[in-house]
Parts: structure tokens; C-alpha cells; sequence
């Protein structure tokens, strides 16, 4: 499979052509170069500074086949597969389990378990994200795109920018709100901690990005002044929802970094529900689930009831109507 685009006028560098035509970031685009997966006129592109003229045709690859090994690498993880099929995988993210690695990871991470399985993946990104179309963080369960080649990897990302591709989040609060709520601010690193993003003023931080979220009222347990939230992601910042909370006093239940101060001893209790795309072939709309894992779900059929619960999950289709 491969994506050819044709030339409509000149322009100065390749490079910045091609990220604003996939939008996606330059470095990205240089990372295909870099493997030799953009072709202009049916020759390899080394560089991202070549010009390109009216009538020139661009050609992307798909990366090449991996090596199959003689018998395949172990990995200690057992993932959910939602569905797979040429062009995705969707998957179920276990809590503890980091996306990709960074030089102060040491356990195997969701990477690791698709280099480990073999799959055929995108490297968009870089090899060392895989395949990775968006990330959930460590202790966040739920669905993940994973992108099978950059075809599919280049129409997703501009399905997120687009807003066609989306998720909805179920989560847990430690003071409920009273109605839906849309948040939308510059979120930046907290400089008093590092290990936290927050609200900033834009004169505040160079690096600070906008961020959008609604947050809407599902079930309150008044004695408990507990409340179950679905969150609809407008834009995917690093600890987006949990930011967001914050700035309006509220908090995960398990979440320690940011504040949560209760008796739940748990992991942060925000779990990614629904993913809704546009398939990059075929074109349909498609809706996926991923089901609450188990720490979680007992912890809201305790709290909420299991009849009520089940009402939500059984019909989850009705957040779509909501924005």
C-alpha cells in the first residue's frame, strides 16, 4: 500500500509541504524521510529541504515488512485485542503499563508487547512509538489506536485534528458537579511541579498548549460525595482530564499527584470508554468499547449500584448525542 499526492504548484522545501498536507509534525515527516519512505517522482528522498515543482508526484511507503522471528520473543503482558484489521488495532490498555519507553522506564511497555507479537506497525511516528497514534497515561486503562501502516497512521492524526476521530472517558470525582461542564484553557507544566500540567495564562509559558474538554454528570452517590463522569476530549494534552479537574477543585479518585486526598488506596480510577473514527479505508464510521477492567467496576457497582451501571454500559451509545 502506498499514498501518492500530485504537485498542484511549487513549493520551497518537501518537508513543509508534506506537514501541512498530512498535518502532521515536521519532525514526523522527517522521520520517513530519514527511512527512506517518501519517493519524489519515483526516486528516494534524502533530505527534507528539496524543493518540489508543479506536476511533481510525491510517493509515501508503508515501512517495510519486519523479520519474522524463528519463534516468537516472550512478553510477561496480556492485552485485549478490540479488533484488528489491515489499517488498525485497537486495544485494551491494563493500568502499570506505560505506552512507549523513555530512558527512566525499565518494565516492558505496550511497545514492547507489539514489537514482541510481531505486528506489521507504522513508524510515523518513529520506531520507537510504533505504530502509537495518541497515548494513555501509565495508570489510565482503556482504548488505544494503534496505527498498521502510515496510510492509516497519516488519516488518523488528521482525524484528530479534524475532531472525526474522538474518545469519551468514564471517571470517578471526589466532589460532584452539578451539570455538563466545558473546560478550555493553555495548559502548561506546573511550575512549582514538575510532575504536573495546569492551567496557565498564555503570557504565562511559551510551551503551553490549548486544551478542550466536557465533562458531563452521570450517577452521584450523595453520601459519599462521590460522582461517575463521562469526559469528551476535544484535544489530547499530556494529563489533560485530570488538569482540567483540578482547576475547578475536583479530583480522580485514586489520584494522588493531583490531589486527591480520600481513602481509596487504588490506582487513579479513569478509564478510556468509547473510540469513534472514520475507518482510513473504507470509509465507515465505527464505534469501539473497552470494557471497564475489574478493580474499577467493583468500585462503581459498590458505589452506584450494578443495575445502574449496567443500564450505562449496556448503552454507552447515547454519549455520542452529548457535546
Amino acid at each position: 500500500m502506498k499514498q501518492i499526492i500530485a504537485i498542484q504548484e511549487d513549493f520551497a522545501r518537501i518537508d513543509t509541504f508534506l506537514s501541512k498536507e498530512l498535518n502532521l509534525p515536521k519532525n514526523q515527516i522527517l522521520g520517513l524521510i530519514k527511512h527512506s519512505l517518501i519517493l519524489i517522482n519515483d526516486k528516494i528522498c534524502h533530505k527534507g529541504g528539496i524543493p518540489i515543482k508543479k506536476n511533481d508526484q510525491i510517493t509515501i511507503l508503508n515501512p517495510k515488512q519486519p523479520i519474522k522471528p524463528q519463534k516468537e520473543t516472550k512478553t510477561h503482558l496480556d492485552i485485549e485485542i478490540i479488533y484488528e484489521d489491515d489499517d488498525i488495532l485497537i486495544l485494551n490498555k491494563p493500568s502499570n503499563l506505560v505506552v512507549h519507553g523513555a530512558p527512566s522506564v525499565k518494565d516492558e511497555t505496550l511497545v514492547d508487547w507489539l514489537k514482541a507479537k510481531n505486528f506489521t506497525l507504522s513508524n510515523l511516528s518513529g520506531e520507537e512509538r510504533y505504530g502509537i497514534v495518541h497515548r494513555l497515561d501509565k495508570d489510565t486503562t482503556g482504548g488505544i489506536i494503534i496505527a498498521k501502516n502510515n496510510i492509516s497512521h497519516a488519516n488518523l492524526s488528521m482525524q484528530l485534528q479534524s475532531k472525526t476521530l474522538g474518545r469519551y472517558y468514564l471517571t470517578i470525582i471526589d466532589c460532584p458537579i452539578k451539570d455538563s461542564i466545558i473546560i478550555e484553557c493553555q495548559l502548561g507544566r506546573n511550575p512549582r511541579n514538575r510532575l504536573k500540567m495546569t492551567k496557565l495564562d498564555h503570557q504565562q509559558s511559551v510551551t503551553s498548549r490549548y486544551s478542550k474538554s466536557l465533562f458531563i454528570p452521570l450517577l452521584t452517590n450523595e453520601q459519599k460525595n462521590i460522582q461517575l463522569i463521562a469526559v469528551k476530549l476535544f484535544t489530547g494534552r499530556t494529563h489533560q482530564i485530570r488538569a482540567h479537574l483540578e482547576s475547578i477543585s475536583r479530583h480522580i479518585i485514586g489520584d494522588q499527584t493531583y490531589g486527591y486526598h480520600g481513602n481509596f488506596k487504588g490506582r487513579i480510577l479513569l478509564h478510556a470508554y468509547l473510540i469513534y473514527l472514520i475507518h482510513p479505508t473504507t470509509k465507515k464510521n465505527l464505534l469501539f468499547k473497552a470494557s471497564i477492567f475489574d478493580d474499577m467496576l467493583e468500585f462503581l457497582e459498590t458505589n452506584f449500584g450494578k443495575e445502574k451501571i449496567n443500564e450505562i454500559l449496556q448503552k454507552p451509545e447515547f454519549l455520542l448525542n452529548i457535546s
